[in-house]
């Protein structure tokens, strides 16, 4: 699926898209029920793992899985998802020939629960040479306002990137501004994607409705872009090579840069970080 040249422009300009119709019914249907597979799977887990990350209140009983950490590792599906030339196109014109993924992850929000996920920029976290760097969510579900969709700052990926720190430590998120008031849903059906900057700035309220959100992401760079901490090697960092060849000649552009720096005790997901916060910005 080809961008037209108008939905380029929203993206450099406003830093996100919603594309709809990406991925066929069959597709949806697919990754919904691998999703419910793993739900199911979590009852057998009491703590986080290498795999299920847990909202608080999690019971064999009344499952809440709250992430599949590296979904693309744990089933087929969503490895073809991560491959899929439907999402592959449209991420090469916006960031060159030359693709690499920088992680994946599929965050859930059980009905009438679901973890916030405060504000933030995902650049806080990964900071590149350049930042030819961005998400691509997947809807596995309706995602609307009520069942806490993805809310974004139109344009905040060409300022600041914003302290993510509070009390030394890492927090991986901002306290709430004026920006909220600026803040827009992007509300997606099924099948549906949106394409978000990583410098852009983003969060989700709970879901408050009594319907599942789930939402698989999966982040992406160009080939050239390579990453200020964590470089996971060589070998590794060229395994995540979907587009173009290997290249030792990063891409040096003067982007704004903040190292996510010391961490605090609870490194982990999104949630485990930003679990230092003395206040969340959602209530």
């Amino acid at each position: 699926m080809h961008l037209t040249p108008d939905q380029i422009g929203t993206y450099r300009e406003q830093g996100y898209l919603a594309v709809r119709n990406v991925f066929t019914a069959d597709e949806v249907r697919e990754l919904q029920r691998v999703t419910d597979e793993f739900v199911e799977r979590s009852r057998g887990v009491a703590e986080h793992t290498d795999v299920f990350d847990l909202e608080p209140g999690h019971t064999a009983a009344e499952p809440r899985l709250r992430r599949l950490k590296a979904p693309h590792r744990q089933h087929p599906a969503y490895d073809r998802a991560l491959r899929n030339e439907a999402v592959l196109t449209p991420v090469r014109q916006l960031v060159g020939d030359g693709v690499r993924f920088q992680n994946t992850k599929l965050n859930l929000k059980s009905p009438e629960f679901g973890s916030p996920v405060e504000w933030h920029q995902d650049w806080a976290f990964y900071p590149h040479t350049n930042d030819d760097v961005l998400a691509v969510g997947i809807a596995v579900d309706d995602m609307l306002l009520e069942n806490g969709c993805l809310m974004v700052v139109p344009g905040s990926h060409r300022g600041p990137v914003l302290d993510h720190h509070q009390d030394g430590v890492f927090a991986g998120a901002v306290p709430p501004g004026g920006f909220v008031e600026q803040a827009v849903p992007i509300e997606l059906h099924a099948g549906d994607i949106s394409i978000h900057h990583a410098r852009l700035l983003h969060g989700s309220a709970p879901n408050r409705s009594q319907r599942p959100r789930r939402f698989l992401l999966f982040e992406y760079a160009a080939a050239d872009a390579w990453p200020l901490v964590d470089f996971p090697g060589w070998e590794q960092f060229n395994d995540r090579l979907l587009c173009g060849d290997p290249t030792a000649t990063p891409r040096l552009e003067p982007v704004p840069v903040r190292i996510p720096l010391p961490k605090h005790a609870r490194a982990g997901s999104i949630y485990e970080v930003q679990s230092a916060l003395a206040e969340s910005a959602f209530g």
